[in-house]
């Protein structure tokens, strides 16, 4: 099990496990575009439903929300779902006007050294759909190279981050 990443501070974000109390502010950046990438999503996506995957944790599964460093707004998520035999899914995602601004380059890139720096012994990996190039630009920007391998889900490619030694971390990417 990983544990709960503690707030994590960069320049323009801070990243730390959401709560309850941040479903609908969750809800409210989960839209259609979110939605129709992440498969475990339903749509409509209610405060309901971000309750409940707030609460979930199955597994270890945690999610961490990415605030302004300096704000209240929720920007966007980023899941840590350790996978066993020293792997860790993570996946993100984030609200339409946080998008193109590298934010979440800045997070991401944060998150995966804080990973990495209390489970060293993991590898870090991420799954991109081959149609997705904003994603898969994030992945190389933040030290990530394609495996040729493909994903665990149908329609994805596997990623590995260059920055680990090899074990078997897993990222999920919307």
């Amino acid at each position: 099990m990983i544990p709960r990443l503690v707030p994590i501070l960069t320049r323009r974000c801070r990243v730390s496990p959401l709560s309850p109390g941040d479903a609908p502010a969750l809800a409210a950046i989960t839209d259609a575009s979110v939605t129709a990438r992440v498969h475990f999503l339903p749509q409509p996506f209610t405060p309901a439903d971000a309750l409940a995957l707030i609460e979930g944790g199955k597994g270890g599964h945690r999610f961490h929300g990415v605030w302004a460093r300096e704000g209240a707004d929720l920007l966007g998520v980023i899941g840590v779902n350790p996978k066993g035999n020293y792997v860790i899914e993570v996946g993100y995602w984030f609200a339409a006007p946080a998008r193109g601004q590298g934010l979440a380059a800045e997070a991401v890139e944060a998150t995966l050294a804080a990973l990495a720096d209390r489970n060293p012994q993991c590898r870090i990996v991420a799954e991109c759909r081959p149609d997705n190039r904003r994603s898969q630009h994030l992945l190389e920007r933040v030290g990530f190279h394609a495996t040729g391998a493909p994903g665990e889900r149908p329609g994805r490619m596997l990623f590995a981050w260059a920055a680990q030694s090899p074990s078997s971390y897993r990222f999920d990417v919307c």
